[in-house]
């Protein structure tokens, strides 16, 4: 009968006795132990005995039969077994035997040979085969291993601690936040919702406020348009009187212009008769100037005669009315201009003015008669250098004319003193 520490699904010998490993003491506790078949190691026999073994750690220890009961007894067991052998590194499998039909051969390369074994039953072999492979991993080799991975694993593990420590204070801080977040967040429902209530106050009175501005602007519409009518009233009043007083400017203007037309007419009539006037006046500039060069040649003549005397005193009565009617026609175009303007607003002012110029051009041919009486000489007497230089001067108020008549006299008294 054996016993493992591993609970056990198969039903035990009656040559055999399983012992639970948790009732032996700390010192005694052992993987498997039981009684199987051993053949004689290191030699060729047929010989099977039956012994005592027990698996602690990576170590198969056999003892006699009879140290079962030693062991069942006392709770631990013998150091100083019949044999030991090292399970590191073996290779254990099923082996059929003649005879027995469960054995089990054990391997290594620093065996002369192998260590065969054999178990009452199947389930025996199958317990002992796989408690025999699990024990044979334990080597040295492995056991570097084991510590250099623990020594790695712990490593590991006390970075994965500070890594867990540090995440749980980050852990720890995010919760901080969040439940900050949350507080604040709650805060800011609140005053959303405060501030909603508010919003809707607000809109409330905004909608008061429009409904009051939409009276004030419909009462507002209506006073401007009253006033609006009564200044339209107004208006039309005042434009009714402005057409009114249009239409009797433009009557008088109307009135104007008929007048000023006429007058137009008169004035065109007035200017035909002074341009017929002017061409009259320069045909009798023409034979004044003829008039005047005749007299030029017979005082420039050295040899004087009663017939050229005579025709000079006819050219001198010719340019004496010539000049007189010359002064009349000066002093009527000098007051022209204040004529015509008189003219378009008094037609009847300017024609008495054209008369009263009429009588005082006569008056003034008349005077001018009177001092050229003495220019008209006998036939026996001699006109002086001194009468003619006087009649000159006072038949012209042209600078011109004036000019050359003075130069003619010049020249004769120059002919004069020569001789």
């Amino acid at each position: 009968m054996f016993s493992s520490s591993k609970p056990s699904l198969f039903s035990p010998w009656t040559s055999m006795e399983q012992a639970d490993s948790d009732v032996l003491d700390i010192s005694t506790k052992v993987q498997l132990h039981g009684v199987l078949w051993k053949r004689p190691f290191g030699r060729p026999s047929a010989k099977w005995s039956r012994r005592f073994f027990i698996i602690k750690d990576s170590f198969l220890l056999y003892y006699a039969e009879s140290e079962k009961k030693n062991f069942e007894t006392n709770k631990y067991f013998n150091i100083h077994p019949k044999g030991v052998i090292p399970l590191g590194g073996c290779v254990v499998e099923a082996k059929e035997d003649q005879g027995m039909p469960f054995a089990m051969a054990i391997n290594h390369e620093d065996f002369t040979g192998e260590i065969v074994l054999a178990a009452e039953s199947e389930s025996e072999q199958s317990q002992w085969l796989e408690m025999l492979q699990e024990s044979g991993k334990v080597t040295w080799k492995n056991a570097q291993l084991g510590e250099a991975m623990i020594e790695s694993l712990e490593a590991q593990g006390l970075q994965l601690a500070k890594e867990k420590q540090e995440y749980l204070d980050k852990l720890m801080e995010e919760t901080e936040e969040l439940s900050l977040q949350r507080e604040q967040k709650a805060e800011l429902e609140r005053l959303n919702q405060v501030l909603e209530e508010e919003k809707q106050k607000f809109e409330e009175v905004v909608i008061e406020l429009r409904a009051e501005q939409e009276q004030i602007k419909l009462f507002s519409l209506c006073s401007m348009c009253m006033c609006l009518l009564k200044e339209n009233e107004q208006r039309a009043q005042v434009l009714q009187k402005e057409r009114e007083f249009y239409s009797s400017q433009s009557q008088a203007l109307q009135q104007s212009l008929s007048q000023l037309t006429a007058d137009k007419q008169q004035i065109e009539g007035e200017l035909k008769a002074e341009m017929e006037s002017r061409a009259e006046l320069e045909q009798q500039l023409k034979l004044a100037e003829e008039a005047l060069k005749d007299l030029e040649q017979g005082l420039n003549c050295i040899e004087r005669s009663h017939e050229r005397d005579e025709k000079m005193r006819g050219d001198v009565s010719h340019l004496r009315k010539f000049f007189e009617e010359c002064i009349c026609a000066a002093e009527i175009e000098a007051k022209l201009p204040a004529i015509m303007k008189n003219a378009v607003y008094l037609h009847k002012a300017a024609a008495r003015r054209i008369k009263s110029c009429r009588v005082q051009r006569h008056t003034s041919r008349q005077h001018w008669l009177k001092h050229s009486k003495s220019f008209v000489c006998p036939h026996g007497e001699a006109p002086s250098l001194e009468d003619l230089k006087e009649t000159a001067r006072r038949l012209t108020s042209d600078s011109c004319f004036r000019q050359r008549v003075y130069t003619i006299i010049t020249r004769q008294d120059t002919v004069e003193s020569q001789e």
